[in-house]
Parts: structure tokens; sequence; C-alpha cells
């Protein structure tokens, strides 16, 4: 099992690097201030989600963020995957799967209820790897947002 470490305010130096890595890769426009912002609170121990860090913790090869909300059509607590990332260089190992697999297993256990994510359509290798996670497209949904 890969190694998962809650993130704490101290680890910020450490995760910005993968952010914005991240970001990039993704082709994600954001100022480092909003990134620093919306991981601030979360290594402070925000309700709201958490950053694992993917790896040893001195020197991380990835993280997720799970957001944490309610649904009633799932009886309670559900999480998103708001961010995955591996670093390129350790990419189809079948750690994100690994992660994907155990973290939602832990938060279970907590009371999670249900973990959704987005995915590209375009991006099939990704889709599947996500279904060997067990995570299952929604006939008749897709994801739609509203920036405030």
């Amino acid at each position: 099992m890969t190694a998962l470490t809650l993130a704490k305010t101290e680890d910020l130096d450490r995760l910005l690097p993968l952010v914005r890595a991240f970001h990039t890769e993704s082709g994600m426009d954001v100022l480092e201030e909003e990134r620093t912002a919306g991981l601030k609170p979360l290594l402070e121990g925000s309700p709201y989600g958490g950053v694992w860090l993917v790896g040893p913790p001195r020197a991380p090869i990835g993280y997720v963020v799970i957001c944490f909300g309610w649904s009633v059509e799932f009886g309670g607590m559900d999480g998103f995957v708001d961010e995955l990332y591996i670093r390129p260089s350790v990419r189809g190992r079948g750690i994100g799967t690994d992660v994907l697999i155990n973290l939602p297993k832990q938060l279970a256990k907590n009371g999670l209820r249900a973990i959704h994510l987005e995915v590209s359509r375009v991006a099939v290798r990704t889709q599947e790897a996500y279904k060997r996670a067990g995570f299952k497209p929604r006939a008749d949904y897709m994801l739609m947002t509203r920036r405030m």
C-alpha cells in the first residue's frame, strides 16, 4: 500500500511545487496566492477537506485533495477528489489507483458514504485507471460549474 500522510501547515513548502506542477500540466491558470489560499485552511485542519501527501512525507511523489460535503442521496458525508497528482517519473505503477482504493476505505471508517471525481471525456487511460479503483460513470449526469 502506498504511504499516505495527512499534510499539515509545515508541509506547504513540499506541497506547493507538486500543486504548481499539476496546475501547469493541466493548463490551469492559477495565481500563487489563490493556490496558497486554497491549501492553507486544509493544512490547518479545516473540516471541509484534507490534503494527503503520497509517498515519503519528506520527499512526496504526489498528493491528493479530498473535499467533503453532504449528500441526501448517499445518506451522509460524501467526498470529491479535487486534485490528484503523481509525479510523471513514477506514473504507470498503480500508485494513483492504490491511493484511490485505499484512502476512501480509510475515510469510510469515519463516515464517508460516497466519493466522486471528475475526468476529461477524452482521457481514456485515466478513466480506465479510475474504473480499476472502483469509480463508475453515472449515466445521464455530468458535472456543471458556476464560478463565483
